[in-house]
């Protein structure tokens, strides 16, 4: 593939985009749980009750912060496993579309949306085959 297919193809930038906020986030969360704990108090009772039947929210946030930076690298790192892309971005598009069923409309909403329609589009990516 000439460098001029390779620069155009719209996969880099799906996964630059979406790997990246995954990392960036995935570290914020890891490293400042406190920040993000009222992005979780927004959850419905009964999930910040299952949720903390288990785990503290501190350690809720802790593990989605390593959860997330495991997203990103393997998002950004097209030649891992084909099977493994696809169940991460197939889990990405689950946590984007339950952070809007969830939290609702908010001053965020439109970022939600625009990674929900990213990691949709890695899904679609994943699924196609190559020749």
């Amino acid at each position: 593939m000439s460098f001029r297919r390779k620069i155009l193809n719209p996969e880099i930038y799906i996964r630059a985009g979406l790997g990246l906020t995954f990392l960036y986030s995935g570290y914020d969360i890891y490293k400042n749980p406190t920040e993000w704990i009222g992005y979780v108090n927004q959850l419905p009772q009964w999930m910040l009750d299952g949720i903390t039947s288990y785990v503290t929210l501190d350690m809720f946030l802790l593990i989605q912060g390593v959860i997330e930076i495991f997203f990103g690298i393997v998002i950004l790192f097209w030649m891992l496993p084909r099977t493994l892309q696809k169940i991460v971005a197939v889990a990405a598009s689950i946590k984007f579309a339950l952070i809007l069923m969830l939290i609702g409309i908010d001053s965020a909403t439109f970022r939600d949306i625009g990674l929900l329609g990213t990691a949709i589009a890695l899904v679609a990516i994943t699924t196609r085959r190559h020749y």
